[in-house]
């Protein structure tokens, strides 16, 4: 239409794939994925994490860039055009799910926020052991007021950014990526500069396999679980920036480059978090304890100790370590932000209104994860268990438009800059669907064996955490389904396919 706005683009491809690294590289990737290398065999876990970064997370990323680019929608527009008017709640679940993960995710930036203050205005510097720095971090998490106000001006500086669309969004994370990446090389560094035999003892962690583990099912299903949620594949992210690929971009290739740069940066992550700490250890087992005793303990406790204990050189290396975290937290919050606000751009709001509204829902129903621990950790499994769903639709509706003819058309077009083989087809097909029931079925078998203490007297925490999410996701099924599918459906403009007609490369903007 003629008063219709002009449609938002990338500018280059470097913007674009810098942006979806951006989104995919997250906190995981500094404080989960050496915790969980080191743990699980080290080099024995890298081999089936580099495995399921092309068995799970490129081709389904594939899968995502091509329905983003092809469909001009986000989620909700995506899947219905792709799947049938009545999947329409598809779309809804990818960006309800999406969005609750950040309702949560908002508090976690913010207590990176919070200790690069620390780091930086020397707060840190007395607290040189894990009984001082935990109670450093019991003072804070305890204190509501503080939490809360961190959380904000992690939200507040998330929607800045996302206010000001596609051009505001790349040109962020063209600054911000590659700072993130100088950082965690600097703070790689420097441990072996330290105490060069300490930080080699962490890269055989990392690196060398101890074989034994290759054979125990859980370093397989960790690896998986690692690369899935570390690349967002599935999650719809990429369906979300691929809405403003340009009309000659490649599927294939920006997908393979989205999922190793992100690989990438968790190599230099993981390099420079177990170096620091095996490097500042006095032994071994110290340095074991530390990767052992869970994210925030790892970073909040453990490695805030061992910066303080290093002077004024902590005072650095500790200031750059928790930016680059707070770095890494903002481009996947802004991800977030954006896969909600393009679903609401498409059913008639103005962007900025857009963004508005929602920064303050997030706000809010962030609240109570910034009050709870105990409540963040359930939201954390409820909703992180169902990004992995996400995923499944994907792939479902792949085969339901069906994977031969979705990859020569969709993936292999005529701008390809590499043809994806039939192997793909294998993938979601077969392969997809083992992994799916693999993870699901060990994440709800892993939860199970939590007997700790729960809100019901004589239930273990597993169960209780099991059945509100049973409970949770039945709410907002039966909300989506029965309730918001057509009234959605109609609300969502037209896409270039939404008559069903995949047949062309239908002009959508022009090229810059």
């Amino acid at each position: 239409m003629a008063d219709e706005k002009p449609p938002e683009i990338f500018s280059s491809r470097l913007g674009l794939i810098l942006t979806t690294i951006g989104a995919a590289v997250g906190t995981g990737n500094i404080w989960r994925f050496p915790r969980e290398a080191a743990a699980n065999g080290g080099g024995s876990f890298m081999i089936g994490w580099l495995i399921f970064l092309f068995a799970w997370s490129i081709p389904l990323l594939m899968a995502e860039f091509a329905i983003g680019k092809k469909t001009r929608l986000g989620t909700v527009g995506a899947m219905r055009d792709m799947a049938g008017r009545n999947f329409t709640w598809l779309g809804i679940w990818m960006m309800w799910v999406g969005t609750a993960v950040g309702f949560y995710y908002a508090v976690v930036m913010g207590w990176t926020i919070r200790y690069f203050w620390i780091a930086l205005s020397g707060d840190m510097s007395d607290a040189t052991d894990t009984t001082q720095t935990q109670a450093l971090w019991d003072n804070f998490i305890s204190s509501p007021a503080e939490v809360v106000f961190f959380q904000l001006i992690a939200v507040s500086v998330s929607a800045f950014i996302v206010y000001n669309g596609i051009s505001g969004i790349e040109k962020a994370n063209m600054v911000l990526i590659p700072c993130l990446v100088a950082f965690l090389i600097v703070a790689m560094i420097y441990p072996f500069i330290l105490n060069p035999s300490g930080a080699a003892m962490g890269l055989r962690f990392l690196f060398i396999p101890q074989w034994e583990y290759l054979f125990k099912g859980e370093t397989w299903i960790r690896a998986l679980v690692q690369s899935a949620w570390s690349t967002s594949a599935g999650f719809g992210m990429a369906i979300t920036y691929a809405v403003a690929m340009r009309k000659k971009e490649d599927i294939g290739l920006n997908a393979f480059l989205t999922g190793l740069g992100n690989n990438a940066v968790s190599l230099i992550a993981g390099v420079a978090v177990l170096g620091t700490i095996f490097a500042l250890s006095d032994t071994t087992a110290d340095g074991l304890a530390a990767v052992e005793s869970g994210s925030s303990g790892l970073t909040f406790i453990h490695l805030t100790a061992l910066f303080a204990s290093m002077g004024t050189a902590g005072w650095v290396i500790g200031s750059i370590f928790f930016l680059s975290m707070s770095f890494a937290a903002l481009t996947s919050m802004v991800s977030t932000l954006q896969g909600c606000v393009v679903n609401f751009v498409d059913m008639g709001w103005e962007r900025k209104e857009a963004v508005r509204y929602i920064s303050v829902a997030v706000a809010l129903a962030g609240i109570p994860a910034a009050i709870s621990l105990e409540f963040l950790d359930n939201q954390d499994f409820v909703w992180g268990t169902g990004l992995i769903v996400s995923g499944l639709m994907i792939a479902v509706v792949v085969m339901r438009f069906g994977v031969s003819d979705f990859r020569k058309n969709l993936i292999n077009t005529q701008y390809a800059d590499i043809q994806i083989g039939v192997w793909w087809e294998y993938i979601i097909k077969y392969v997809f669907p083992i992994e799916f029931i693999a993870v699901f079925g060990f994440f709800i078998y892993e939860k199970l064996q939590d007997q700790s203490h729960s809100p019901i007297e004589g239930m273990g925490l597993g169960l209780f955490t099991i059945i509100t999410l049973i409970v949770q996701w039945a709410i907002v099924l039966i909300i989506f389904i029965l309730v918001l599918n057509n009234r959605v459906a109609d609300a969502v403009k037209k896409g270039p396919v939404s008559d069903g007609n995949f047949d062309d490369d239908i002009e959508w903007a022009e090229e810059v």
